[in-house]
């Protein structure tokens, strides 16, 4: 156990009780297993490895009982989309997809990717949060389900609005290419079409 400060309720989810407190000075997320399916192990075993990466929150502490990492206050994404324009909008396109593929190269699935509302937080850059339900897979599907969820009717439309506009089949197309090799072309495709 480490010692937070001013720890208090924030929300509860499916598989954990959440807190927020302090530790060293650092503004932090508490998790705690609401269910006796305990995850703590899991989602600490794969933001070990993605803080390598910069992606995720920063893990600083975690045992059977809690699980403790940096605290990401921004906006979720849908919502910065409405707010922002254009040209920030492609830059964190970019940055989410990057994210995405290295997911895909490390051969872990997030889930949730089809709908990440509350996975992917905005502050000063996209931040990938609640990694409870990863897994290592012979076949990752970040980099398409984030895809699917750009073309879901009410981002592709928002996205439009924007002035950022693409051909939803050539995407499609190029997605299943990428499936099949899961190569750098591939990848550089869907970047073109989409950005």
């Amino acid at each position: 156990m480490i010692k937070i400060k001013d720890k208090e309720y924030f929300a509860k989810g499916k598989r954990y009780l959440v807190y927020t407190g302090y530790y060293k000075n650092n503004k932090v997320i508490i998790k705690e297993p609401a269910t006796k399916i305990n995850t703590i192990e899991n989602e600490a075993r794969f933001l070990k490895l993605l803080n390598k990466y910069n992606i995720g929150p920063k893990l600083f502490y975690y045992d059977k009982k809690e699980l403790v990492c940096g605290f990401i206050d921004g906006i979720k994404i849908i919502d910065w989309l409405k707010m922002n324009n254009k040209s920030k909008i492609k830059l964190t396109l970019k940055k989410i997809l990057d994210q995405c593929r290295k997911l895909d190269e490390l051969k872990i699935d997030k889930k949730e990717l089809t709908n990440p509302y509350k996975h992917i937080i905005i502050n000063k850059k996209p931040i990938m949060i609640d990694f409870e339900r990863c897994k290592f897979v012979k076949n990752p599907k970040n980099v398409t389900q984030f895809c699917q969820f750009l073309t879901s009717i009410n981002v592709y439309l928002i996205l439009k609005e924007k002035g950022i506009g693409f051909d939803k089949d050539k995407l499609i197309e190029n997605l299943r290419l990428y499936k099949k090799y899961y190569d750098k072309n591939s990848y550089n495709s869907i970047l073109r079409i989409i950005l």
